[in-house]
């Protein structure tokens, strides 16, 4: 419930991200085996996580943040462990030990453009798990 109450609470858009993360949130609900675990963290991040409940090698499949450091102008950094997925476009950055302690593939969605591109990678990493 704490994030409907989040999704709900969000007037403030300019950038229109609030989209994208209703958009993965309704993906991951759709997944089969998924269990969306949420963490605020006010004026840092606010985390929802898709976790593959039918295996155990992997602590979650994605990791959507809400980057609240300006609340007026939030973003989102929706992150995958390394060898989860494939970034054809190479779009997103490699971050070494930077997804709880292990490599991590990062995008930064601050507009519509890239949200189709991050709901294929959402559905790749869930199929590798």
């Amino acid at each position: 419930m704490e994030l409907e109450k989040f999704v709900s609470d969000w007037d403030q858009d300019p950038a229109g991200v609030k989209e994208i993360f209703v958009e993965f949130k309704n993906l991951l609900e759709s997944l089969a085996d998924t269990e969306i675990e949420f963490h605020a963290r006010p004026g840092v991040t606010y985390s929802m996580r898709g976790v593959k409940t039918s295996q155990t090698k992997w602590p979650l499949y994605v990791m959507v943040d809400v980057i609240d450091d300006d609340p007026e102008n939030r973003w989102l950094s929706v992150c995958f462990f390394g060898d989860c997925i494939t970034d054809p476009d190479e779009l997103g950055d490699l971050v070494p030990g930077g997804l709880l302690g292990q490599d991590g593939h990062c995008f930064d969605a601050e507009d519509l453009e890239i949200k189709d591109y991050l709901a294929a990678r959402i559905r790749e990493s869930h199929s590798n798990q």
